[in-house]
């Protein structure tokens, strides 16, 4: 897009020349609570003003990680009580899976079609299209791949299977969701087969679907749970949590199971916890289904085939990839800004940030819904 950004507030992004944008796309499911929010930016500075960093990860004790862990643990599941923070989504994933082969003694991972866990070694093994994967391999072998919201594809997972890694929500398939009867065999098959249940909540996590973790909406638990990207409250920040008992074993035979210099710091967890006491006390996540219940209802048009999703991930489908590129522009163009998905680039891409009003939501439906309209390719009709 090359909009050069000079400040960043609330749902706004304003350019260099002064044009301001709604960020509807919240930097890729990563502002939640919007740009700059006012309570995080004086976390920052507080823990700023202290320290920054200090030792490698799990050297010293840093009260903002301490913080964070002691309140992650209050709003999981009970096994969900040990947290191992990193930088990014790829790292908590890189992450997980280390846990779960060390943990099970197993190498096999089953992971979904048309998943998107990250770019990194380890988590591009675990994308189905070759397209994405094929000029980097080798890649992780014993991956295989089951059907997203196809029970009977889960017989791939047996005895030899470590972890099994699923989106609640896949991201870049669409905003494609699961299941709950999917998600709850997915997890019935790892109980019977001893693998481990990795769900992947990098995009779906922190208030997005309208739970704080969009696990809940399934009444499953995960074993192991990969955060970033809105957990951060937008400092670079991720997390893959397990329970005492599994992680226990990255800390012997090698005594280094994992590692990390910058992981957790503590300028980050302070921006994070923050974020976390911002979404578990404020109402935006419970107003989260109304709010996209609105959308739904107000982006009505004939090139609309259908809306796909959760809460604010929601997928816009259009008849074509031109249409949509011809859609975004326009939208752009007139200051809202949105974009499509890796494997569905027929799909508009709507996650706004959870503090947008039902009146600024209204104002950008009338804008897409008036790009769709404009940049359409009208038919013509010879006559002889």
């Amino acid at each position: 897009m090359a909009l050069e950004i000079k400040k960043a507030q609330g749902i706004y992004l304003t350019t260099t020349e002064g044009k301001r944008y709604v960020d509807l796309i919240s930097g890729i499911g990563v502002s939640n609570l919007g740009h700059r929010n006012h309570r995080v930016a004086q976390a920052i500075r507080k823990q700023v003003g202290k320290y920054w960093h200090t030792m490698v990860y799990g050297e010293y004790i840093q009260s903002p990680q301490v913080k964070l862990a002691t309140k992650l643990s209050k709003v999981l599941p009970d096994s969900l009580d040990s947290t191992y923070f990193v930088n990014s989504g790829s790292e908590a994933i890189e992450g997980a899976l280390k846990l779960a082969k060390r943990y099970t003694g197993r190498t096999k991972f089953v992971a979904m079609k048309n998943a998107y866990h990250g770019s990194s070694t380890g988590a591009l093994s675990l994308m189905s299209d070759p397209y994405f994967s094929n000029p980097y391999r080798p890649l992780l072998p014993d991956t295989y791949f089951a059907n997203y919201n196809d029970i009977e594809s889960l017989d791939i997972i047996d005895n030899q299977t470590a972890g099994v890694v699923v989106e609640i929500v896949q991201g870049e398939a669409g905003y494609i969701k699961g299941d709950h009867a999917f998600l709850k065999a997915v997890e019935q098959k790892c109980k019977q087969t001893g693998a481990l249940l990795i769900v992947d909540e990098i995009q779906s996590g922190m208030g997005r679907t309208g739970k704080l973790f969009a696990f809940e909406h399934a009444n499953i638990t995960p074993d192991i749970l990969c955060l970033a990207k809105a957990f951060g409250g937008g400092m670079p920040l991720g997390a893959f949590i397990a329970s005492k008992e599994v992680m226990h074993c990255l800390s012997h035979d090698p005594v280094l199971g994992h590692i990390t210099t910058f992981g957790g710091h503590p300028v980050c967890c302070a921006a994070a916890l923050e974020n976390l006491n911002i979404l578990t006390k404020s109402p935006y996540i419970t107003e989260v289904e109304a709010k996209s219940q609105l959308f739904r209802d107000l982006l009505v048009h004939k090139d609309i085939q259908e809306i796909t999703g959760l809460g604010f991930m929601l997928g816009v489908q259009l008849e074509s990839k031109e249409h949509l590129h011809r859609v975004v522009n326009e939208c752009i163009k007139n200051g809202v800004i949105i974009d499509w998905f890796l494997y569905a680039e027929d799909k508009l891409r709507i996650a706004p940030p959870l503090i947008i009003t039902e009146g600024q939501i209204k104002k950008v439906c009338k804008v897409i819904v008036n790009a769709i309209e404009s940049s359409q390719i009208p038919n013509v009709i010879s006559s002889e």
